[in-house]
């Protein structure tokens, strides 16, 4: 019983939908099988225990009996078949012969058959033409496979009704049910993002006791959307609201909703309110919102009619249809919160927004501490170190450092992860897995003088962030890398700031310049984020005096999108490109200055690259010359 109830259990937070059990292999090799019972019945019943029959002519069975050589016969209708004593051959083949065979009175034989046969004393067996074969055989091979294919049919619709769908149950929801009693996320199980959890503080209050707020005529909040970068903690959020609220939780994704037929979508939306309505107080969580919830306005709309629009206008129905004090309500999460339906972010539907951001340094170590809670960490592992380490990591990137981390340390053998494991596996998530190709001493060279170039920009540009890492080892899709990462956070960027990053992105193609007197393809990432940080310096923030303090991008897009449209005249499409260009080139012909000024660091710089391959920030340092970046003026 026990058992019994875990399966209902499961069925319930996530139901098998019915194409899923259509091809189940259970049922794929059930079906097969009765397949095969009714082929190996069908013949059975329709093969002959007697010899083959061969077919012969009228005229030869009359010469077979006058010349005694038939035995017996049975008629159906005109047809006849009989038993000869002597092998007969057949019409069409007369290498085939046998004792029995078949033949057809013609319509316009006479009655002389009779008496012959009577005057050779010939057996003679009738029968009626019904009788031909059996009714149950004739019902078996004639709607046989009929039946087996309604009887699989009605089946399978009880397996998946039984599991809370039906073959014509498109239209139920399918979001996975979290009771209140099954073990439950709570805010202990989410760090840093204290500001998010503040607001939600107060739905977490109200499901819990109603009365406080309703008794002076206050109504908690229908919808809470979550918005943040992929990875910060929003479906953790949500869920973690949940279990302080110690109440059901129905999850869901919002393209779950959206299917081939139009109005499914709408269907179980209606489904999914009713649920929750009936296990109030409870939460309804629908994550990436941005998949349903999209501008009706947009120029990608086709129709005004599609699937996607009516499971959207269906929510919106819904969210005006329901009262808060029903106890129900609404988190919705996305990364996309730009591109909603206005009527999705009214007040009365979705009445707040709380912003998910990425974590600061000591957020990132209270990330760290929750992950490694059941990790053992041996003495020299200082988390917060890692974390200082580790800017612009969301909570996501660091549950996979600590995963990297203990695979390394179980993979050696350790009783404990150690700081080597974290620095690996630090490498390994940004900067790539190492590749064994061989290279040949030149190019070996080269690699090492472009990445020492961008390590000694990196160095010695005011402004730079500090190199922490230097390899010439090929890591994923590079030949070589230079890990660069600020002291602390940084949240507002001054423009001699993101020149030193642009010329420090271009330092391995000045190096190559400086030295080899021509370039490669090695510099094709470097030149991506030089021109999109360029370009962004003049058409987001303003740092180009022909233009002035103007956004140039297009209203509300980041101006990368492909679906984005310019506003700005040819002109001054033009100028942009100009100065763009004008930044780039400025900021290369310093890179390429300060490497000529110091051309005995950087080969200095490459000898050690080229002895050990990889150096961190200390090394780096100490072959260059130079302090310690936090004791540098």
């Amino acid at each position: 019983m026990a058992q019994d109830q875990r399966r209902r259990d499961q069925n319930q937070r996530n139901p098998p939908s019915a194409w899923s059990s259509l091809l189940s292999p259970r049922f794929l090799i059930t079906l097969f099988v009765l397949f095969v019972i009714n082929i190996l019945l069908t013949n059975f019943f329709t093969s002959s225990t007697q010899p083959t029959r061969v077919d012969i002519s009228y005229d030869s069975f009359k010469a077979q009996v006058e010349a005694d050589n038939v035995v017996s016969i049975t008629s159906t209708g005109r047809d006849i078949q009989g038993t000869a004593k002597k092998a007969i051959a057949s019409a069409s083949d007369p290498k085939q012969k046998s004792t029995a065979f078949h033949t057809v009175v013609p319509e316009f034989a006479g009655t002389e058959l009779e008496p012959l046969l009577d005057d050779h004393r010939v057996q003679q067996l009738a029968k009626n033409q019904t009788d031909a074969m059996p009714l149950w055989l004739t019902v078996l091979l004639s709607v046989g496979p009929t039946l087996l294919l309604v009887g699989a049919f009605f089946w399978l619709s009880r397996r998946a009704a039984s599991a809370g769908g039906g073959l014509l149950g498109f239209g139920r929801s399918t979001a996975r049910l979290y009771e209140a009693d099954r073990p439950k996320t709570t805010f202990a199980d989410v760090a840093d993002i204290q500001e998010a959890k503040e607001e939600l503080q107060e739905v977490v209050d109200f499901l819990r006791d109603p009365a406080r707020y309703q008794r002076l005529g206050g109504t908690a909040p229908k919808g809470v959307l979550l918005v943040g970068p992929p990875g910060t903690g929003k479906t953790l959020l949500a869920r973690a609201v949940a279990g302080e609220a110690n109440v059901p939780f129905f999850s869901v994704s919002a393209s779950e909703f959206v299917e081939m037929i139009v109005g499914v979508g709408a269907s179980r939306v209606r489904d999914l309110f009713d649920k929750a309505r009936q296990a109030a107080p409870a939460i309804i969580f629908i994550d990436e919102l941005d998949a349903i919830g999209r501008s009706r306005g947009g120029v990608m709309r086709l129709s005004g009619n599609d699937e996607q629009e009516q499971t959207l206008n269906q929510i919106l129905t819904e969210m005006d249809g329901f009262d808060s004090r029903e106890g129900v309500i609404v988190l919705s999460a996305t990364n996309r919160a730009d591109v909603l339906d206005p009527a999705l972010l009214r007040p009365g539907r979705f009445d707040r927004t709380v912003a998910v951001q990425p974590p600061d340094r000591t957020g990132r170590a209270a990330i760290l501490r929750i992950h490694t809670r059941t990790v053992p960490l041996a003495p020299d592992v200082d988390l917060d170190e890692i974390a200082s380490s580790t800017p612009g990591l969301v909570g996501a990137d660091l549950r996979n450092l600590v995963n990297e981390a203990a695979l390394l340390g179980a993979r050696r053998e350790r009783q404990s992860v150690t700081k080597e494991d974290f620095s690996d596996a630090l490498e390994k998530v940004l900067l790539g897995r190492e590749r064994h190709i061989a290279l040949s001493k030149e190019e070996r060279e080269r690699i090492a003088y472009h990445e020492a170039g961008h390590a000694l920009l990196g160095v010695l540009l005011p402004g730079a962030d500090p190199v922490r890492k230097v390899s010439i080892v090929p890591r994923g899709m590079a030949l070589g890398v230079t890990l660069q990462s600020p002291i602390d956070d940084r949240y507002n960027y001054p423009e001699d700031y993101l020149r030193a990053k642009i010329a420090g992105a271009l330092g391995g193609r000045a190096a190559e310049k400086l030295v080899y007197g021509v370039v490669t393809t090695g510099a094709e990432n470097d030149i991506q984020q030089v021109t999109r940080l360029a370009r962004d310096m003049v058409t987001r923030w303003g740092m180009s005096p022909k233009l002035g303090p103007i956004n140039y991008s297009p209203e509300g897009q980041d101006g990368r999108s492909p679906f984005s449209q310019s506003s700005v005249s040819e002109a001054t499409a033009r100028t942009i490109d100009e100065e763009a260009r004008r930044i780039v080139d400025e900021c290369f012909e310093q890179a390429v200055s300060v490497l000529e000024k110091n051309r005995d660091r950087l080969d200095r710089l490459v000898e050690a690259l080229l002895r050990e391959e990889s150096l961190d920030e200390d090394q780096v340092l100490a072959v260059v010359g130079e302090k310690p970046a936090q004791t540098r003026s």
